[in-house]
């Protein structure tokens, strides 16, 4: 099977003045069409930084990040947007809503960037928050929506352009516990529909949501585990083992 992701013995080293840090040492995994996989460790492990290089926010220092068989590390700035905005969906803690725009022109935005028709995207759109269950708050704006349908309506916009990849960082860091078990259904039946999604989380009880745990700690993998319980589960509804 192809891999979406390929990260090859990947370093990222930052200058603080005088002084070299090496945020991730060393760093190799892959992710495969389907997985659903939390990537975990405590503040200052090489999880954030990882997920920048995921994200193509960042490039490694040494290594290579290969994303659908093609070297991000050798593709110019306009290349990288572009890679941002068709082959990644990206969903944040803090949702990222425009407030004076409504959840459907929210979820349009990489559409509009993608520069597809008015009717196209709002077909897209519309489609994209019924997948969610978001059918009929589309004209609501963020300030009339809770936290947990915000979140619904970034997860959408995520949707929108069929990505290769869902990357979310602490997407249920600011929900309560019930909200947060709504979210992660949400990401697990999208993941049964066959969409590959990598999470950041610093919490276990979310991280159980997903078929596979990788661990950082002071910028290397410490442990690659699959989570049988969620796959299980998944394997059962008719999702990916």
């Amino acid at each position: 099977m192809a891999e979406v992701v390929r990260l090859e013995e990947v370093a990222k080293v930052y200058t603080m003045g005088e002084e070299k840090v090496e945020a991730l040492k060393d760093v190799s995994f892959s992710v495969v069409p389907g997985e659903f996989v939390s990537i975990m460790g405590a503040s200052g492990s090489g999880k954030s930084t990882c997920m920048n290089i995921l994200g193509c926010l960042d490039v490694p220092t040494r290594g290579a990040y290969l994303l659908d068989g093609v070297n991000v590390g050798e593709l110019t700035g306009n290349q990288l947007a572009e890679v941002r905005n068709k082959k990644l969906g990206f969903v944040f803690q803090g949702f990222n809503l425009l407030a004076r725009t409504t959840a459907r022109e929210n979820v349009e935005l990489p559409l509009v960037y993608a520069q597809l028709p008015a009717g196209r995207r709002r077909s897209l759109a519309l489609d994209a928050l019924a997948r969610v269950g978001l059918a009929g708050r589309e004209a609501h704006f963020p300030n009339q929506l809770s936290g947990g349908q915000q979140q619904r309506v970034a997860i959408a916009r995520a949707l929108v352009n069929r990505p290769s990849i869902i990357l979310a960082d602490e997407p249920t860091g600011n929900l309560d516990s019930k909200t947060t078990v709504e979210i992660m259904g949400i990401f697990q039946e999208l993941n049964r529909q066959g969409i590959t999604i990598v999470m950041v989380t610093h919490e276990p009880e979310v991280a159980a949501f997903t078929g596979r745990q990788i661990v950082f700690r002071d910028g290397r993998i410490v442990s690659d585990t699959r989570n049988e319980a969620a796959l299980e589960n998944a394997a059962a509804e008719g999702g990916n083992p």
